[in-house]
């Protein structure tokens, strides 16, 4: 197995939808311009209230890439 160097770089993806959505947004928002992403960890979990009922998600996320050899 080659060894690899990692850089890890934080993000944050809203959502009307949920949690899950939210963190599809970052991860693919983050492809466009990051490539050899391989793993993601939740940071933060926040949202806004609207009404008595949850509105919108906010989910902080730092996502790990391999940097080329």
């Amino acid at each position: 197995m080659p060894e690899h160097v990692y850089q890890k770089v934080e993000l944050t993806g809203s959502s009307s939808l949920g949690i899950q959505q939210a963190i599809e947004n970052a991860v693919s928002k983050a492809g466009e311009t990051i490539q050899n992403m391989r793993w993601f960890e939740v940071v933060e979990t926040r949202g806004h209230i609207d009404n008595g009922k949850v509105a919108h998600w906010q989910v902080t996320i730092k996502v790990g890439y391999t940097l080329p050899h």
